[in-house]
């Protein structure tokens, strides 16, 4: 399976299980999909909404372990091993 691909369909479902009082952002005038926007999560993950678009979409190589930490935290996932299982960090 590619891992790419995976990570992306794992990153949207996550994404679109969450509403903004999960992450006490504001929730905004209106919402055209239900859960976060992707710049929501890339804002919280402290990463640029490209690159987490690029991720999501399975266009991007293997994220950095930091980089994956963020992105759980930012998907409320308290177990890692969704996210983990879903790639191969390049190092430490």
């Amino acid at each position: 399976m590619d891992t790419a691909r995976e990570l992306g369909r794992f990153l949207a479902s996550r994404r679109a299980r969450l509403h903004p009082d999960d992450l006490d952002l504001p929730k905004g005038v209106r919402r055209r999909v239900p859960g976060l926007r992707r710049e929501e999560v890339a804002l919280v993950a402290a990463i640029s909404v490209e690159y987490y678009t690029r991720l999501e979409q399975g266009r991007t190589g293997t994220p950095s372990r930091d980089v994956v930490d963020a992105l759980a935290r930012a998907c409320s996932s308290t177990n890692r091993s969704g996210a983990t299982s879903a790639i191969s960090p390049a190092g430490p």
